[in-house]
C-alpha cells in the first residue's frame, strides 16, 4: 500500500508539472510536493511506524520518488525561465541606434548668478571679494558695530540664537567689516563681502528670513559721501542699464553717520506704486552710509585719518529687478518650474 502511494504521488507530482507556466505557479508547485508539509516528505516522517523489514525499502523508495520530482523541478524551472527570457526579448526589444539620453544637468540657483553678478560688477571696479563666517559672535555682530546690549537697535534685527551663549546666526553681513579691517589696517580697503544671512521675521512679497547680502566697505585717506555715490550709481547703471533712476533716502544705521537707503525705482509699476514696491513706486535696494567713527577705530582705523563707506546689497532683490520676479519667497520655496526658468 506504501509503495502504491508513493507511486501515486510521483505521477500526480509530475501531471502537475506539465501545467505549470510560471516563476509564481512553480515556487507553489515546489511548496506543494517538495516542501516540508508534502506527501512525499509525511513518508519520511511515517518511517517510524513501519515494520523494520519495511523501513529501508520505503525510505529508498520515498528517496526515489523525491528525487525524480526535484529533477522534474530543475527540468521546469530551466524551461519557465528559458520562455520567459524569449517572451522579454520578444516584447522589450532595444534599439541600439539611438542616441543616448543625456542626463539633465543642473545650473546655479538664480540667487546665486545674481550674487556671481553683482561681485564681478565690483570685482571690475576695484574691489576684492573677502568671505566671513555666517555663524557669529555677538561681539562681532553688534557689541564692535556700535550696537552695545542695552541699545534699542537690535530691535532692528530679530535675530536667531543658539545654545550656546554669545553665539548667533548672523543678521548681517557687517560683522565681516571688523574681521577684514582688522587683518588690513592700516592699509587702504576696498572689499565686497558676500553671504547668507538670517533674521526671526515675517515674511511677505519682498522680505524673507534667510537671504543673501552683499556688503561693500572702502576704507582709506580722504574718502567721502560723494564717492559713496557716485560707487552706487555707477553700480546700478552697470546692472539695471542707462537711465536707470535711484535715490539715497536719508535712514539710520548704528554703524553708520551719516547713513541712507538705497532704492531704485519698481520696476513692475515703473513707480506708480504696486504690492511689491507698496504703493510707494521705489524699491529699496539696500543700506548705505560712511563709516561710523566707533566702527573705525574698533577695526583699528584713527578716524583722525581715516574715513570710509560702507553698503549693504540684496542680490536677491536684484534679480527679482532683473527677472521681474514679483515675490521674493519664490527663491527658497524649492519649485523647479520657478528654478529651471534661469
Amino acid at each position: 500500500e506504501v509503495f502504491t502511494q508513493l507511486k501515486q504521488i510521483q505521477q500526480k507530482g509530475l501531471d502537475e508539472l506539465q501545467t505549470v507556466r510560471d516563476e509564481a505557479s512553480l515556487q507553489a508547485w515546489r511548496t506543494a510536493h517538495l516542501g516540508r508539509s508534502s506527501a512525499v516528505m509525511q513518508v519520511f516522517s511515517g518511517l517510524g511506524g513501519l515494520d523494520k523489514e519495511l523501513r529501508p525499502q520505503v525510505g529508498q523508495q520515498a528517496n526515489l520518488v523525491k528525487q525524480a520530482l526535484e529533477g522534474a523541478f530543475a527540468e521546469r524551472e530551466s524551461a519557465v525561465k528559458t520562455a520567459a527570457l524569449q517572451q522579454s526579448l520578444a516584447s522589450e526589444k532595444l534599439d541600439v541606434s539611438l542616441p543616448g539620453r543625456r542626463r539633465p544637468q543642473g545650473r546655479l540657483h538664480p540667487a546665486t548668478q545674481a550674487l556671481n553678478e553683482i561681485c564681478q560688477v565690483f570685482v571690475e571696479m576695484g574691489f576684492q571679494i573677502y568671505r566671513s563666517p555666517e555663524v557669529e559672535t555677538d561681539v562681532l555682530n553688534f557689541e564692535l558695530l556700535n550696537i552695545p546690549a542695552h541699545h534699542p537697535a537690535r530691535d532692528m534685527w530679530d535675530t536667531f540664537h543658539t545654545t550656546t551663549p554669545g553665539i548667533l546666526l548672523r543678521t548681517h553681513t557687517s560683522p565681516g567689516q571688523i574681521r577684514l579691517m582688522r587683518e588690513a589696517a592700516p592699509a587702504p580697503i576696498r572689499a565686497i563681502l558676500p553671504g547668507m544671512c538670517y533674521r526671526y521675521e515675517q515674511t511677505d512679497a519682498s522680505h524673507e528670513s534667510q537671504f543673501n547680502q552683499i556688503e561693500l566697505l572702502a576704507v582709506g585717506k580722504g574718502i567721502t559721501f560723494g564717492d559713496l555715490k557716485g560707487t552706487l550709481d555707477e553700480f546700478a547703471v552697470r546692472m539695471f542699464g542707462e537711465g536707470v533712476r535711484t535715490r539715497l533716502r536719508p535712514s539710520y544705521f548704528p554703524f553708520t553717520e551719516p547713513s541712507a537707503e538705497l532704492d531704485v525705482q519698481c520696476f513692475l509699476c515703473m513707480g506708480k506704486g504696486c504690492n511689491v514696491c507698496k504703493g510707494t513706486g521705489w524699491l529699496e535696494l539696500g543700506g548705505c552710509g560712511m563709516v561710523h567713527p566707533v566702527v573705525l577705530q574698533n577695526g583699528g582705523y584713527d578716524p583722525e585719518v581715516y574715513s570710509g563707506f560702507a553698503a549693504g546689497l540684496g542680490p536677491e532683490r536684484v534679480a527679482m529687478m532683473r527677472y521681474r520676479i514679483e515675490d521674493i519667497r519664490s527663491f527658497w520655496a524649492n519649485d523647479l518650474r520657478f528654478l529651471e526658468q534661469f
